[in-house]
């Protein structure tokens, strides 16, 4: 299935982390600390060398809330409420249902970290779907923005920046004496990545609730209903592995995921606004950078992939 190779990055683009097998750009992404791991997913950073005046025009598609710290730049996203342009800036990216074109002009670097679904919820948002497809500027949410861009050395390295990071949010966490994500949540999390091809019915069974509580709990901690989260999941999953950074292990099965070439097109088609020949035939670095963070998030979750083991599309 679209067996074509995808195309080299520009030579204008050089990823600082370097690339993969493939030639597609890479970032520096770890686990968080065990104390954190609760509220937040993978820690990533991307730094990327690019000539003053380039415009790289790109998207992106997460499938968890983002916190993202630029320290360099020229960026612009055009949100679910209308467009937004920054430069240096610590922001909060909601989940996405559909692909966020995005764009940035120069050399930039971006630090940040998944958010896991439910801790909105912990810290007091009324609910995920009143961030989805937005991003804010974190002192506006009540989070210490400008406090984690006051604390980043922009001469520092990339362990140093993510170990300022973990010291913030982990100073957070005691502050508001932080619950946890409700566990219904957790599991449905690592379900969409194990199954996204299970039957929803089955899983609130399993955990000894009704349809429509379940329904209740995605919809406030994921943003959308269980059967689109599962949809998300499934075409994330096969966008990873067409830009390559996915386990070749899994190639099989997360083909057939899907019933046919008719259900994989439509669904691709409304998530990332191309056809799945169209995503393999263009660049696209930066929706590439951020299935690669998920793909090696999905993977330790599910216990594919040791922490701290090297990724298998390296």
């Amino acid at each position: 299935m679209h067996k074509r190779a995808i195309p080299a990055i520009d030579a204008a683009l050089t990823p600082r982390q370097g690339v993969t097998r493939l030639g597609q750009p890479m970032s520096y992404n770890r686990g968080p600390a065990c104390d954190l791991a609760p509220w937040i997913g993978r820690l990533y950073v991307t730094a990327v060398d690019l000539p003053p005046d380039y415009r790289l025009d790109c998207s992106l598609l997460n499938d968890v809330a983002v916190i993202r710290i630029q320290l360099s730049g020229q960026w612009k996203a055009v949100t679910g409420k209308g467009v937004m342009e920054m430069g240096k800036s610590a922001l909060l990216f909601g989940p996405q249902m559909k692909a966020m074109p995005i764009s940035v002009t120069g050399s930039f670097i971006s630090i940040g970290f998944a958010v896991r679904p439910g801790t909105g919820a912990a810290m007091g948002w009324a609910s995920t779907a009143n961030i989805i497809d937005r991003l804010f500027h974190l002192d506006d949410v009540g989070l210490p923005g400008t406090e984690i861009l006051n604390q980043i050395d922009p001469e520092g390295d990339a362990e140093d920046w993510l170990l300022v990071i973990e010291a913030v949010l982990r100073a957070e966490v005691a502050r508001r004496k932080l619950g946890f994500p409700d566990p219904i949540t957790s599991r449905f999390e690592v379900l969409s990545y194990r199954d996204p091809n299970a039957r929803i019915e089955d899983f609130a069974k399993d955990c000894g609730i009704g349809l429509r509580q379940l329904e209740r709990i995605v919809q406030r901690d994921f943003g959308m209903s269980p059967k689109q989260v599962m949809r998300r999941a499934r075409a994330l999953d096969m966008a990873a592995h067409l830009r390559g950074v996915a386990d070749h292990e899994e190639a099989e099965q997360i083909m057939l995921r899907y019933y046919d070439q008719s259900h994989l097109i439509r669904d691709f088609t409304k998530l990332f606004g191309m056809s799945p020949r169209q995503f393999v035939q263009r660049p696209l670095p930066l929706m590439t950078l951020t299935l690669e963070n998920r793909q090696a998030r999905r993977l330790e979750a599910i216990k594919r992939l040791e922490p701290g083991a090297a990724r298998p599309w390296e």
